[in-house]
């Protein structure tokens, strides 16, 4: 299937889902630094994933994928945090841990294919 538009890319569709889900469940979050700081690199992610795209060079999109990655590394450097802050019950990090974790390897796989 050819990608006409970064909408059809799984990986942006998962981390806009991610990114929804985080903001979501942080919306009464007090900790409003750390609030900002999660809920930015989701949104980072998804949007670098559809900048890069849009910029029709496959060196750029490598390039912009290789920082949503690193943002999807953020955000779950974060749900560490979360948890242990008591900030996310195991559940929903384990849910959230797991959504980033496929998004990071959804990320390599299509940096793969841009070599």
């Amino acid at each position: 299937m050819k990608i006409e538009k970064f909408e059809d890319i799984v990986a942006w569709q998962k981390s806009k889902e991610m990114c929804l889900g985080l903001y979501l469940h942080f919306k009464d979050l007090k900790d409003f630094g750390f609030k900002d700081q999660i809920c930015r690199a989701s949104v980072s992610v998804m949007n670098n994933i559809a900048e890069g795209f849009e910029r029709k060079s496959d060196s750029e999109f490598k390039h912009f994928l290789f920082i949503a990655k690193g943002s999807c590394g953020e955000v779950r450097s974060m749900l560490h945090l979360a948890k242990d802050l008591k900030y996310l019950e195991k559940a929903d990090f384990d849910t959230q841990h797991k959504i980033s974790s496929e998004i990071s390897k959804m990320l390599s796989g299509l940096i793969k294919t841009l070599k």
